[in-house]
């Protein structure tokens, strides 16, 4: 400030990031993770695994810092340590054994959180092992499990997408705005719809039912939005706006994995239910057992 009470600028201050330069850091962040993410997923179920291990342990990472602060304790290292157990049974195909190996690291999180915040540190178990070891389970359904693994990740993709560019370009009624004041009843429409288009053009692509396929895309579009509603909540119960800053431009991954999470799981039940020899089959309705 001069002497004159007007104020001058401070020349080590650092400016804030342009609006363009932010999109440009999303945008290159996002490509990065995508190209990892299908490398990962294409060359077969053990290098998928391994991100799958990766992203589940940052995962619960995040979920402890968010729930519990930034210390390392005991609940932690149960919770990563069950993570891990499950994704790797998974991998060497003890998906079943992997979800028990879940159940079991709850019951002890709940002991050991006792008197704290038992059922949210426990909750986090599953949330970070679940989809982890249901996206592997369905991966390692040869011929098809890459392809069942691409349309999760592509419909998923497509909901969050076409969902920011409706809500932006149409605006209107606010969904939950006591739970995320950006998102509204048009973008909750447009996600659905492009996940319904996303999930179209990918049966008629590999040949799979088109109206079978559409549906369950729209299926998807909503319990994906439903996810991201869930974890707004928490993020908003904890008073923060991103879980990390692992993510350059996107916050951290369970800000990036909360539309596939409950995607992921809810399809593999299916999944199971309906064919539990054949998931991915199941879930690609019946795709010849050719296969690409």
């Amino acid at each position: 400030m001069n002497d004159d009470g007007t104020l001058v600028p401070n020349p080590d201050a650092v400016a804030p990031p342009s609006p363009a330069s932010h999109v440009a850091l999303r945008v290159a962040s996002a490509f990065g993770l995508a190209t990892i993410a299908f490398a990962a997923t294409w060359a077969g179920v053990l290098p998928f695994s391994a991100l799958a291990l990766v992203v589940a342990l940052l995962m619960s990472w995040e979920w402890s810092r968010m729930v519990r602060g930034d210390a390392f304790d005991a609940t932690l290292a149960v919770h990563g340590l069950a993570a891990a157990a499950a994704v790797v049974l998974a991998a060497f195909g003890f998906a079943a054994l992997g979800a028990a190996v879940l159940v079991t690291g709850v019951i002890i999180v709940l002991a050991l959180e006792f008197g704290r915040r038992p059922i949210l540190s426990a909750t986090g178990v599953l949330y970070t092992g679940l989809p982890a070891v249901a996206l592997i389970w369905l991966r390692s359904n040869e011929p098809n499990g890459f392809l069942a693994v691409l349309f999760i990740v592509l419909v998923v993709a497509a909901t969050d997408t076409l969902a920011f560019v409706a809500g932006r370009s149409i605006g209107g009624p606010r969904l939950a705005p006591s739970v995320s004041p950006n998102k509204t009843w048009s973008g909750l429409a447009g996600g659905c719809l492009g996940a319904a288009l996303t999930a179209a053009l990918f049966a008629y692509m590999i040949g799979a039912p088109i109206p079978i396929l559409a549906a369950l895309g729209l299926v998807m579009g909503f319990v994906a939005q439903m996810g991201d509603l869930a974890e707004s909540a928490m993020k908003r119960t904890f008073n923060v706006k991103d879980v990390s800053q692992l993510l350059p431009g996107h916050g951290g991954f369970m800000d990036r994995m909360d539309g596939l999470v409950p995607v992921a799981v809810a399809l593999a039940l299916a999944a199971l239910f309906i064919d539990p020899t054949a998931p991915a089959e199941a879930l690609l309705a019946g795709l010849a057992r050719g296969g690409p």
